[in-house]
């Protein structure tokens, strides 16, 4: 046998039957490491750790507000003041990054408020810098939720062009550097757009900023929620021609080392749980960071089953992303960090 063995013979009087059953003693013991939750706790091979994860706000024009999403119990649209009273609360917990999502009073055709100096990520930015400058500001730059369309880039005659899109999205993210971003993080998955971004951040002074590409972005069905939250939803036909089918692993792969040639310090995969195979793969394929996005479905199908009382949510969420760390992943985006945060305390 496989593990080991010594073998002796159960005769018929001791077991009462008519078949003789053989004795197996294992010389190999695996459960005795884990016999006490001391000892499974010295032998863990993965650990989530408070200062890899980031927890997303979701930022809108005003003060006093904090509209709850429907579809993900715990997370809201908040003004910044209102952010700022979580951003303390986050700190306190030991959760020192959050990604910030802008929702504008206006949109427009050319996404004209995601690269405005006074733009609501640009506003919120400064004053996270300001109160918490430890604080990491990891800026989603994308164009989806500052345009009238709902698309990731420029729009004629129905089809989202690539080429006039770059220069859009790396005027977001100088502005947003200029605001005090630690990190800029594309999620837009036009083609290019990592040297685009990289260019213009270089001239302009912010060669120091890193660059966490949406690098094997999936045109999946778990962004349904983010959607109400970002008010991001497109217009019209849906984004498959720009992030990536679900059924592609070698053009992922292919996805994840162009953004590391066009000079990506980071990339990302997103969504995490149905892609934790392309997490590993990446893992096999960079020595860089690699971030994985738990997202909204995700966060929101958990929320769902423990409120039916169909799981143990603490338990649920830990083997969750314990499983995305072990998959090969350093860094987490997840709404599930206070949540953690305070299980682990």
């Amino acid at each position: 046998m496989s593990k080991g063995h010594n073998s002796g013979v159960v005769t018929q009087e001791q077991v009462g039957g008519r078949f003789e059953i053989p004795r197996v003693i294992p010389e190999m013991r695996m459960r005795r490491m884990r016999a006490t939750a001391p000892l499974r706790s010295m032998v863990r091979e993965n650990h989530i750790r408070l200062e890899k994860l980031i927890y997303p706000f979701f930022i809108v024009e005003g003060k006093g507000i904090r509209n709850p999403i429907s579809s993900m119990p715990g997370i809201y649209q908040q003004s910044i003041d209102e952010m700022l009273k979580e951003a303390d609360s986050m700190m306190n917990m030991g959760i020192t990054s959050t990604m910030l999502f802008g929702i504008p009073q206006t949109k427009d055709a050319q996404a004209s408020s995601a690269w405005r100096e006074d733009g609501i990520v640009q506003k919120a930015t400064r004053e996270i810098k300001r109160r918490f400058p430890e604080m990491t500001v990891v800026a989603d730059t994308c164009l989806c939720e500052y345009m009238d369309h709902g698309h990731c880039g420029i729009v004629h005659d129905g089809k989202i062009l690539n080429d006039p899109s770059l220069e859009i999205i790396a005027q977001t993210a100088v502005s947003q550097a200029a605001a005090g971003a630690d990190i800029i993080a594309p999620s837009d998955m036009m083609d290019g757009r990592i040297a685009a971004i990289r260019a213009a951040l270089d001239v302009n002074g912010f060669e120091n900023i890193p660059i966490m590409a949406y690098s094997a972005k999936f045109a999946s069905g778990f962004y349904g929620p983010f959607r109400e939250a970002a008010e991001s939803a497109p217009q019209f036909g849906d984004r498959s021609s720009y992030q990536m089918d679900p059924a592609n692993s070698r053009e992922a792969l292919r996805e994840i080392q162009l953004d590391i040639q066009e000079g990506a310090d980071m990339v990302m995969v997103k969504p995490a749980l149905p892609y934790l195979d392309l997490i590993r793969q990446a893992r096999d394929l960079t020595n860089l960071p690699i971030a994985a996005y738990n997202v909204s479905g995700e966060y929101s199908m958990i929320k769902a089953a423990a409120a039916n009382g169909w799981i143990d949510e603490r338990r649920v969420v830990i083997e969750v992303l314990t499983g995305i760390v072990r998959a090969g992943a350093d860094i987490i985006i997840t709404y599930h960090a206070k949540d953690l945060a305070q299980w682990l305390k």
